[in-house]
């Protein structure tokens, strides 16, 4: 049953995506964050949903009216860049073979991305995008929250197999980057009942946040917490749902989470750490030997035989920023960094642009959401291993789109015709 409705629904989407080809950027960003396919259990998960949405896609807006240009930026250009550092240091990867596999997944994503800068080009379609990304965790979100009250926080909050947030680490991170987006969704919302529903929707999903028992997601949350009360426009109500979350969580998780979490401070004697601590040697050390890195999927036995201090410890490196130190090496690391940097730079000027101008409030309020879903990801990010992962990605197209719609009016769409001018 659910691989029928799936596949109906996607092959319904595609039908519109002829029509309007910022749907396919859509229903690639719904398929590929919250992998709907990988739930069902039969002919589905085998459907090759999103080479046919980015296919299609492409055809439609090459036959279409819109626009065909890149919003040529920073971020833009230093994402051109660092595709075509890794495309380079893959042909002196370590293991070709399995680095060219991954190079396959990484390029797709890449070109998505961009894509999405080009389609992407009034507020109406930019709210759209960002209406998906937040349901896509969302849907996780209020069913593992759910699922984490009435479970007593005992069992852990897992996600799909096979997909960059199956483990509860990833997930738990994936959500708590979600809580800003749907937080300015509710700021944005004028209906009650949506209203109430985004809320009761942004404190679930943080208690599942929690209730993945991620160590790295509970950093995340405390970090990510904190700059949302900073930056939230109503600092009052925010608190208020932080405060209504923290209590649940501690009314509800059990002994062993916190015995689990309190080991942060007791790293040295936990095994997991120090693996990754010996992973991140390993990064340093080959970044430090070879210009282009190890590659992608460079973290395997042989490579600890050479380069850990540990030889016999082969772990997952388990770190955003060791990951692209260790496989691209210190150039691809800087880029990577980069890219981040000065979409948070372009966050700030879409608050200093646009803070003093009621019609464009929509766009400091979502500047500033953004920042605090990178700060969620910066933070849980130097514990896993997600430095390809899409969603940091639309983040950082999110600042650019915001950037280019409400400041620069790059369409000439006037911010998607809901930007108001100040008489004096």
């Amino acid at each position: 049953m659910r691989d029928a409705i799936v596949t109906a629904v996607v092959f319904a989407a595609l039908l519109m995506v002829f029509k309007h080809p910022h749907y396919g950027i859509y229903l690639w960003s719904w398929l590929s964050l919250m992998n709907p396919h990988k739930l069902a259990w039969g002919f589905a998960t085998t459907i090759p949903f999103a080479l046919m949405t980015a296919t299609i896609t492409i055809s439609a807006y090459v036959f279409s009216k819109e626009p065909k240009r890149l919003p040529w930026t920073p971020e833009t250009i230093l994402l051109v860049i660092y595709f075509g550092w890794v495309t380079f240091t893959t042909f002196f990867a370590f293991y070709p073979q399995a680095a060219w596999l991954q190079w396959d997944k990484v390029w797709k994503i890449q070109l998505m991305v961009l894509l999405s800068a080009m389609l992407i080009t009034d507020r109406k379609r930019l709210e759209g995008l960002v209406w998906v990304i937040a349901l896509s965790f969302a849907f996780y979100g209020v069913k593992g929250g759910i699922f984490t009250i009435l479970k007593g926080g005992v069992h852990h909050v897992q996600g799909p197999a096979g997909t960059f947030i199956g483990g509860n680490n990833e997930l738990g991170l994936a959500m708590i980057m979600t809580v800003p987006l749907i937080r300015y969704l509710h700021l944005q919302a004028t209906n009650q009942l949506i209203k109430f529903g985004l809320a009761s929707a942004m404190v679930l999903t943080l208690i599942s946040a929690i209730g993945t028992q991620s160590r790295g997601a509970l950093l995340a949350a405390s970090a990510m917490g904190g700059f949302l009360w900073l930056k939230s426009r109503n600092k009052f109500s925010t608190a208020i749902f932080i405060l209504v979350a923290i209590v649940l969580v501690a009314a509800i998780m059990p002994p062993q989470y916190w015995e689990r979490m309190n080991t942060i401070k007791t790293y040295e004697q936990d095994a997991s750490a120090m693996g990754r601590i010996n992973a991140w040697h390993v990064a340093f050390n080959v970044a430090k030997e070879r210009v282009t890195g190890g590659g992608f999927e460079t973290f395997k036995s042989p490579t600890f035989d050479r380069y850990a201090p540990n030889p016999d410890d082969v772990h997952d490196v388990h770190s955003v920023y060791f990951e692209a130190m260790g496989e691209q090496g210190f150039i691809g690391l800087g880029l990577f960094l980069l890219i981040g940097l000065t979409a948070w730079r372009t966050g700030r000027k879409i608050v200093k642009e646009c803070k003093q101008d009621p019609g464009r409030k929509w766009a400091v309020d979502l500047a500033l959401m953004t920042q605090v879903s990178l700060i969620g990801y910066a933070t849980g990010g130097a514990f896993l291993g997600l430095s390809y992962f899409d969603y940091p990605y639309d983040l950082v197209i999110i600042l650019v789109l915001t950037y280019q719609i409400a400041v620069k009016d790059t369409w000439g769409t006037l911010g998607g015709n809901l930007k108001t001018k100040v008489l004096p």
